[in-house]
């Protein structure tokens, strides 16, 4: 007797505001997958309805995940291809997603991803922040304590930070970061991207919090690393491992002895007699 095939869970990223960006991968999965489970419902309808899909829906957020992940994993088992979305944006980023792909793993079920918008990404190529390296903290925590932890941890890192935020909180946040940042630190607000009302925001953070007052639509906050800190953990390199640092960046050698020149606060000459 034949085996039954499983099913196969695809991670749909749809818009995240213009509906144009849906690409035709995520139009197909869509239309031909036997089950469609979204974050909201309500939500997910008007963007099937604008593409013309019509097909059966469950409800999987961060309130029924327990016990709709077992129900998904079952309808997989026998054989349903399952596409997973979220309200907007790649699924499983800082929304549910994360815990049926951790169980279709356990029972070596396929796990697809359809490729497409992301707000942290668009957010950040567009901030004029470095882009090399950063940190993504999604939303911050509401317990006290662990957000001061997590405050606390943003405040030493030396990469790019980025950050989601709900309108009602921005300036909460917003606040809150400004007791933790260095004043010349810089900052950009991305809100309502892909939208009509795309804004990019730009500045320190005193210059942010002037202009947050009001604003809707979702936010992203990409904020720079502390490059003090950075600076201090370079110098406790050997000249040597400093150099190979900003090498293996791809700097070229006159660059590289000024930026170890200026970590180390030294004259740049002295630099360069010790790799003539």
């Amino acid at each position: 007797m034949k085996q039954k095939q499983e099913g196969v869970l695809y991670l749909v990223a749809t818009p995240i505001g213009n509906l144009d960006d849906i690409t035709l991968r995520a139009i197909n999965t869509l239309k031909e997958a036997d089950l469609i489970t979204a974050e909201d419902t309500r939500h997910t309808l008007k963007l099937l309805n604008h593409l013309e899909i019509s097909k059966p829906m469950i409800s999987y957020h961060r309130h029924n995940e327990e016990f709709r992940c077992e129900y998904l994993i079952k309808e997989l088992k026998d054989g349903k291809n399952i596409a997973l979305v979220s309200d907007a944006g790649t699924p499983g980023i800082s929304d549910p997603g994360e815990e049926i792909v951790k169980e279709c793993i356990k029972e070596n079920i396929r796990i697809i991803p359809i490729p497409g918008a992301c707000a942290m990404v668009n957010a950040l190529i567009c901030s004029g922040i470095d882009t090399k390296e950063f940190c993504f903290y999604g939303f911050l925590p509401l317990n006290k304590k662990n957000r001061k932890e997590k405050l606390e941890e943003i405040k030493g890192i030396n990469k790019t930070v980025i950050l989601y935020e709900a309108p009602h909180k921005i300036k909460n946040t917003l606040e809150d970061l400004k007791k933790i940042l260095d004043k010349d630190r810089e900052v950009v607000l991305a809100r309502e991207i892909t939208k009509i009302h795309e804004e990019f925001i730009r500045g320190k953070i005193d210059d942010i919090l002037e202009k947050v007052n009001n604003l809707r639509g979702e936010m992203v906050l990409i904020i720079e690393g502390n490059h003090k800190e950075k600076e201090n953990d370079l110098c406790h390199l050997t000249i040597e491992e400093h150099y190979k640092y900003y090498e293996e960046q791809g700097l070229e050698k006159k660059e590289i002895i000024k930026k170890i020149a200026k970590d180390r606060n030294v004259n740049k000459n002295e630099i360069y007699k010790l790799f003539i």
